[in-house]
């Protein structure tokens, strides 16, 4: 798709740093700006590397000034607010803001007409801009570019001490080299510094101000009614590159992804490509990995968990998905996947109860697009152990009841997706029988039920199976209401009407009968559904918060407190697709409703979807801008409606 904005999407320079790009390289590193070019938060940056993937991530461009001077005149074309109350407002000048696999910028300066594109390469810290200046002036103009630059960790600032040198082609700081290669003139300035206003960090109370400097300028002479180019490519690893190859080399990388996911309707080629930037290497352990959103997250099991079908398994990145499979299961311990993967030689960390479960799901689903059958018995010890460790009890308080079911949780550890702890305040506390964790449960034991006929082996808990089903109808359903306990605990927030239940009917194999499961779709759509994703507690409640915003504490009582979050609004889809039948009717209702979600990816990060979204009127994107599961589970719901009208 080609994401097209004119002057009245950025009439202000509030409006103008409302969206941004996203550009990554497959190491955890990326690019982002707001699409008049600005840094509207700590995160912002032309060049954001990732020194040892995926997340060893450096701030090391930081943004982009930019100067046209025509005869006497001069110009600001780059877009900026300062700590001070200044602002550089080049937006004035700009025609237009395209996003066509790479973003674009389209500058009408008095009879000069100028281009931006930005491109970044796959697995390097490298990235290239590309302007091109048509002179249709009756006089000489000269176009400048001065480079901010930080050297410092994702999310800290530069003391403002910190040293900048100049070499030839090469800047140092703090130990680590920028190499940069250009065909305009380089010239060496007198240091100097600025002090920027994050307009969108505010909001969420994170760190309002930053510093960045700067010791060069780039320029290059635009003669009156000629044409000419200025390439300038900042590495970490190799800058003798042209700047012309790596635009092309990135966009013609993004087409190979559309192709190969092969959908039809043009959302889902978009979101197919969006799909591959989670993706990223990872150093330590030699395999992939799935990042769960950017700006601000890196790859946690739970995360990837409920993103691999959807990333990589409907978009047929089937390669990919076993290495991120494998490097799962060669860290299972006592039953249970990591929740996080640190680096520097710590261990990792298993505080998740479903990422286990949904490990096993993952295998399932990718077993059934691929039918390889090698790789489920590859993974089948691996599976086994989880069941066991389940079954006879692990880590957390992780263990099953003498109902089959399965419990969760002890002290201070939240180890559900609504994990929110604030020291001693749990906001969501969810210790007992949460109602997806059971869900996840008997969706495992029939898909080992399955899996063990396929690889030739014994399977002893058919009647368990069986038990689980029982159990499940018998604690968790809730006549009067119509729909599922969120949880069986024995507290009040067991008959909560969260969004977790949709689990419950959207899962391969699942325990309730037809009504029931129409019930709880049609309760869910009444009481949580939103266009942009389900509430995770309805109005209704009492604890019911409506608006995510102010310090990280106001947010994390927010966070699963009513919050909107986008991924769950997958399940949804395919658990109305399932009710229904699939019938023509219900893929003409979600293709409906699914079409507001372009407007969404027009808001917040162009072409991808977000994490979250206030609870009540969920109007703007917060949160992540970009969010892996979210991708994910909406490319599955795209990839069930096109299967399903092509057999």
């Amino acid at each position: 798709m080609r994401w097209i904005y004119g002057k009245q999407d950025f009439s202000t320079i509030e409006r103008g740093q409302e969206n941004c790009y996203l550009l990554t390289n497959g190491l955890g590193g990326f690019s982002s700006l707001t699409m008049t070019g600005s840094a509207a938060r700590n995160d912002h940056a032309l060049l954001m590397a990732c020194i040892q993937a995926p997340n060893h991530r450096y701030n090391m461009v930081h943004r982009l000034a930019e100067t046209l001077a025509i005869g006497k005149d001069e110009f600001i074309l780059s877009t900026q607010e300062f700590a001070d109350g200044a602002k550089e407002e080049g937006y004035r000048y700009l025609s237009a803001f395209v996003y066509d696999d790479s973003p674009i910028w389209k500058f009408h300066v008095q009879g000069v007409e100028l281009q931006k594109e930005i491109g970044m390469k796959q697995e390097e810290n490298t990235v290239a801009v590309r302007y091109t200046i048509w002179n249709r002036q009756k006089k000489d103009a000269v176009f400048r570019v001065t480079p901010f630059f930080q050297f410092t960790r994702k999310g800290s600032e530069p003391k403002s001490t910190q040293v900048f040198t100049l070499e030839r082609d090469t800047v140092y700081s703090e130990g680590m080299t920028l190499y940069f290669e250009t065909n305009g003139e380089i010239r060496k300035i007198e240091e100097k510094e600025e002090i920027y206003f994050y307009s969108y960090d505010v909001c969420d109370g994170r760190r309002e101000k930053g510093l960045a400097k700067a010791n060069h300028e780039i320029s290059i002479f635009v003669p009156e009614g000629e044409c000419v180019k200025l390439k300038i490519v900042y590495s970490m690893e190799n800058a003798l590159q042209d700047a012309d190859l790596i635009i092309e080399g990135m966009r013609k990388y993004r087409r190979s992804l559309e192709e190969q996911a092969a959908f039809v309707m043009p959302m889902a080629r978009e979101l197919s490509k969006s799909a591959n930037q989670f993706v990223s290497k990872r150093e330590s352990t030699g395999g992939s990995t799935i990042l769960a959103g950017y700006p601000f997250f890196e790859d946690w099991g739970r995360d990837t968990m409920i993103a691999l079908p959807g990333v990589c398994i409907v978009t047929g990145q089937y390669e990919t998905a076993k290495k991120i499979l494998r490097t799962f299961a060669v860290n299972e311990r006592k039953g249970l996947m990591p929740n996080l993967f640190p680096e520097g030689g710590n261990e990792p960390l298993y505080n998740t109860v479903d990422a286990a479960l949904l490990f096993i799901n993952c295998v399932y689903l990718y077993y059934e697009a691929t039918k390889d059958v090698a790789f489920v018995k590859e993974m089948y010890p691996v599976m086994e152990r989880i069941i066991k460790g389940y079954r006879e009890g692990t880590d957390y308080g992780i263990c099953m009841d003498s109902d089959g079911l399965i419990q969760a949780g002890e002290g201070l550890w939240q180890v559900t997706w609504m994990d929110v702890r604030i020291g001693e305040i749990l906001p969501t506390p969810r210790h007992g029988k949460p109602v997806e964790i059971n869900a996840y449960w008997y969706n495992a034991l029939c898909i080992m039920e399955q899996f063990a006929s396929l690889v030739n082996r014994t399977w002893e808990y058919s009647q368990l199976k069986e038990q689980v089903k029982v159990s499940f109808v018998e604690k968790f359903w809730m006549e009067d209401r119509r729909c599922l306990k969120d949880l069986v605990s024995g507290t009040k927030a067991d008959r909560q009407i969260r969004c977790n239940q949709i689990w419950a009917v959207s899962m391969p194999f699942t325990m309730l009968d037809e009504t029931k499961e129409r019930q709880v779709v049609e309760t869910v759509f009444e009481t949580l559904y939103t266009p942009y994703g389900l509430r995770t507690l309805e109005i209704a409640d009492e604890e019911f918060r409506s608006n995510y915003q102010g310090e990280m504490e106001e947010r994390d009582m927010a966070y699963h407190q009513g919050t909107v979050w986008t991924f769950p609004l997958g399940a949804y889809y395919l658990a109305y697709l399932k009710v229904n039948g699939y019938s023509k009717e219900a893929k003409a209702d979600v293709k409906d409703q699914l079409e507001v979600i372009e407007s969404a990816m027009r808001e917040g990060c162009i072409g991808q979807l977000p994490e979250i979204y206030d609870g009540e009127n969920p109007t703007r994107s917060k949160g992540c801008f970009a969010q892996a599961w979210s991708v994910g589970e909406i490319l599955r719901v795209y990839a069930v409606i096109e299967k399903r009208e092509g057999e």
